[in-house]
């Protein structure tokens, strides 16, 4: 049995690792931290999780945690993450970091991307980017995990296939994004106040999104070839999930057997990566609703001839896949058990 503690449980990404390893056959739940809720019952912050557990927060004390645990997972804010995961480093403990502060390879990239100095660049090439679609075998030994971004998780697992095939040009890659609110957290702003976020279809920070560093950064690795991405996200009048329509450009023309063959090499014997490309019914294309409760991100395509580019989809729940199932996932691996664990659920629907 793995003991596992949760390094600032009370939002909506503790909340679904709460959910999800309260489930899990392998693993014992042995601190979840809130330093506002501290003492407090879990239920407080989750109450979806009243009758399930008996836990209670407490204050986010290393020493005490780290005498509990075997694997810490830190739900902390951007920024706030590598000083702690330092401290576990130190004590032995290994960590699952769901923060964007170990998932840049390059020191100088935060900066650019996230407006500060990285504290403990000496960790960044110790720390292995948590998609086990491309980094399994390094995952499987790691001491410091750095969970992908949401909006990176679709992005990459979606664009990967065709550019690797080699037939997109690599600089030219435009990617549409739509996020439901869930994705900027529990805290409240007016973006997301109700008045403000209900009906709309808002682009916010149409250029120079901090995911853009990710996505290139991983798709570069994974394909040998150097790629350039522009990415603009909207906020859309949804809670859970995100769609990345991909437009790439064709360097010749391809058959449907073709970009076919590229995603099934790359998918086949992936538990958590669906191909939906459908010639009947309502879902012929990848949508978060059938996504949402779930650790699947379902990816697609579509040939356009006209102007010769393919549209890929790549659809996930922002929470599960993009935060909580994925990091239930690189635990998983981590520990030597079936990554299916605790995450064999389908979606929910309707929703």
């Amino acid at each position: 049995m793995t003991s596992v503690g949760i390094i600032g449980g009370s939002g909506y990404t503790g909340g679904e690792l709460l959910r999800i390893l309260l489930n899990h056959p392998n693993v014992e739940i042995k601190a979840v931290t809130s330093r506002e809720l501290s003492g407090e019952p879990v239920y407080r912050a989750h109450p979806h999780l009243r009758k399930v557990t008996n836990l209670k927060f407490i204050e986010p004390n290393i020493e005490k945690i780290s005498s509990l645990c075997d694997i810490v997972f830190l739900a902390l804010p951007h920024g706030k993450s590598a000083i702690i995961a330092k401290k576990f480093l130190e004590v032995g403990i290994r960590v699952i970091d769901l923060s964007a502060d170990f998932r840049l390879k390059n020191k100088e990239d935060y900066p650019k991307w996230y407006g500060w100095e990285h504290p403990c660049p000496e960790l960044l090439e110790k720390a292995v980017y948590g998609l086990p679609e491309f980094h399994r075998e390094e995952i499987r030994n790691a001491k410091l995990v750095a969970n992908p971004g949401c909006i990176s998780t679709a992005s990459i697992l979606s664009i990967t296939p065709v550019i690797k095939a080699g037939i997109v040009e690599n600089e030219r890659i435009v990617l549409d994004v739509k996020i439901g609110s869930s994705g900027a957290g529990i805290s409240v702003s007016k973006a997301t106040h109700h008045p403000e976020h209900s009906n709309i279809v808002r682009a916010y920070k149409p250029i120079m999104h901090r995911h853009t560093a990710e996505i290139e950064q991983e798709v570069s690795l994974k394909t040998g070839e150097k790629i350039k991405v522009a990415l603009t996200p909207h906020a859309i009048d949804m809670v859970r999930g995100i769609l990345v329509t991909g437009h790439l450009f064709l360097k010749r023309e391809v058959s449907l057997q073709e970009v076919w063959k590229a995603y099934r090499e790359a998918y086949q014997n992936e538990p958590f990566v669906r191909i939906v490309r459908e010639h009947k019914g309502l879902h012929r294309l990848p949508n978060p609703i059938n996504t949402i409760g779930s650790n699947f991100c379902d990816v697609g395509f579509e040939i356009d001839p006209h102007v010769n580019r393919i549209v890929t989809f790549g659809a996930i729940d922002n929470l599960i896949k993009g935060a909580a199932g994925q990091a239930v996932q690189n635990l998983n691996i981590m520990i030597g058990v079936d990554e299916r664990t605790a995450l064999g659920f389908a979606g929910v629907r309707p929703v």
